[in-house]
């Protein structure tokens, strides 16, 4: 046989919502309904207990309310201590940030008259490795002037021997054509100006006037050319100089352009740390703030005004204050359900004949009051 669909039965019973009447905000619904129940089953019994109910709920509200207005007074004396507190933090942080942008101001300047200084010295002391080695150089050139001359003189005082041993040896060959020239006679042909032997003579008086006058030129020529030697070897010398400075400029160039990178790279990796840093910072005050504004909406109490006025601790301040408030209700509504649970066991066990509405009535509250609980609890967490 086919088995018609039946509906899911519920195990709560169903309760109809009713408007909020303007009553105190810790007088709980469930408690109307149940008073107004036992009211309606079992008022002759229960009026008295429902007296002595009222009575003490309305000194339990009046004590909340002195404990309360206390709190907020206490609160509100804190509140203007932590503002103190923060003003003074905040001048003492504005004075100290004055006296570190004045050190600060100091230290650049301190740095930069450093810079100053060393520079001035790294100049001087260029200017001095210049000049010693210049006067290197002029050493070497003279000393390598006075290695020549020295060779020069020693050659020359060798040929001045040579030639003093060769006059030495032709002298006695001079003098006797002198004493030879001496005996001739007056009227001999080969005598005078018609002599053969005079232009031979002159001949080599010639040769020997144009030959010294090559040598000389061949000396002025070697002179010349070991001159354009020597400023050759100088200026390669001055070259290879300049090139080694040049290079020692261009390797401490090179230095600074690598230190210059990688203080770059440096300042751009805290950069892209402290950007990610405050992004996330801002993200993260960004979802707590969302977070305060959502609590505030749920939470919204009328005496703090309008939502849209409030600042961040004024919500904070209204969302305790709410949850404050409800964890009392509850504490309020489940003191008044079991101080109901007693009355309905104590009617239950004199009045016989109403035992079972009694019961049902009881099971009916309790299971409002747990469903309210659980509410409230879950709108809590």
């Amino acid at each position: 046989m086919a088995t018609s669909s039946l509906p899911p039965l519920d195990p709560r019973p169903k309760v109809r919502e009713k408007t909020i009447r303007n009553i105190f905000v810790t007088q709980s619904e469930d408690t109307r309904q149940r008073k107004d129940n036992n009211a309606n089953h079992i008022s002759g019994v229960t009026e008295s207990s429902n007296k002595f109910l009222e009575v003490s709920v309305s000194a339990l509200q009046k004590t909340l309310i002195l404990k309360k207005e206390a709190e907020l007074e206490e609160v509100d004396k804190q509140l203007a201590l932590k503002r103190q507190e923060f003003n003074t933090c905040v001048d003492a942080l504005a004075q100290r940030r004055s006296e570190l942008q004045i050190k600060q101001q100091q230290t650049k300047e301190r740095v930069m008259k450093f810079e100053k200084f060393v520079a001035e010295n790294e100049a001087k002391r260029r200017r001095a490795l210049k000049s010693c080695e210049s006067s290197r150089e002029q050493n070497i050139l003279k000393q390598r002037e006075i290695e020549n001359l020295t060779e020069q003189l020693k050659q020359l005082r060798v040929r001045k021997q040579i030639l003093k041993d060769r006059m030495s040896k032709y002298k006695i060959f001079e003098d006797y054509l002198m004493k030879t020239l001496d005996y001739l006679p007056g009227n001999y042909p080969d005598n005078g100006s018609e002599s053969l032997v005079m232009p031979i003579i002159r001949r080599h008086e010639t040769l020997s006037i144009t030959h010294q006058e090559l040598l000389q030129r061949l000396g002025r020529m070697e002179e010349d050319v070991e001159q354009g030697q020597r400023q050759l070897l100088n200026m390669k010398h001055e070259h290879s100089t300049k090139k080694l400075m040049a290079n020692k400029d261009l390797s401490e160039l090179q230095r600074e352009l690598e230190t210059l990178k990688e203080k770059n790279k440096q300042t751009e990796v805290k950069l892209q740390i402290e950007q990610g840093l405050s992004r996330e910072k801002l993200e993260e005050m960004g979802r707590l703030l969302m977070a305060i504004n959502n609590l505030a909406e749920q939470c919204y109490l009328t005496a703090y005004g309008a939502l849209e006025n409030m600042n961040m601790l004024t919500k904070m301040d209204m969302v305790k204050e709410f949850i404050l408030d409800k964890a009392d209700t509850e504490r309020r509504a489940r003191r008044l359900m079991e101080s109901a649970s007693a009355m309905t066991s104590t009617t239950a066990m004199t009045d016989k004949r109403g035992r079972g509405s009694i019961k049902s009535i009881g099971s009916k509250t309790q299971l409002k009051s747990s469903s309210k609980v659980s509410k409230k609890s879950e709108i809590f967490t």
